[in-house]
């Protein structure tokens, strides 16, 4: 019985992307190490709501270079395509979901597509 309440509580955090956020939030805090770290997450949750509710940037930590860089480094053979389990590995590695993605296992992923598939999911790259 108490497996069945650990995957509830799976499904739940899953569900509802807190372990992503989770990953976001630490990933800022750890990033600009702030004086006084309890007021900045407030302010960084305060801007995830914000961004939910209009179209207001999400508190991210990565822009596009950071994610030019980012493919270069997976693209080692610099064929101008990761394959699509780079793909994930890249979003699991920023704390974005790697679920309902609109490829085929065998699809490559450029580096056009690479920056507007991260940037049309919440967050949103800072320019």
């Amino acid at each position: 019985m108490a497996a069945t309440g650990e995957q509830q509580g799976r499904e739940y955090l899953e569900r509802y992307k807190i372990p992503e956020l989770l990953h976001n939030l630490s990933a800022l805090l750890l990033y600009h190490r702030p004086e006084r770290p309890r007021e900045f997450l407030i302010h960084a949750l305060e801007r995830v709501k914000l961004a939910k509710l209009t179209d207001a940037e999400y508190p991210y930590l990565v822009d596009e270079s950071n994610l030019d860089a980012m493919f270069e480094m997976l693209d080692t053979a610099s064929q101008g395509y990761i394959t699509l389990v780079q793909y994930k590995g890249a979003l699991k590695t920023l704390g974005l979901s790697t679920q309902d993605l609109p490829y085929e296992e065998d699809a490559t992923i450029t580096l056009e597509i690479f920056k507007k598939e991260i940037g049309k999911t919440k967050p949103k790259l800072r320019r």
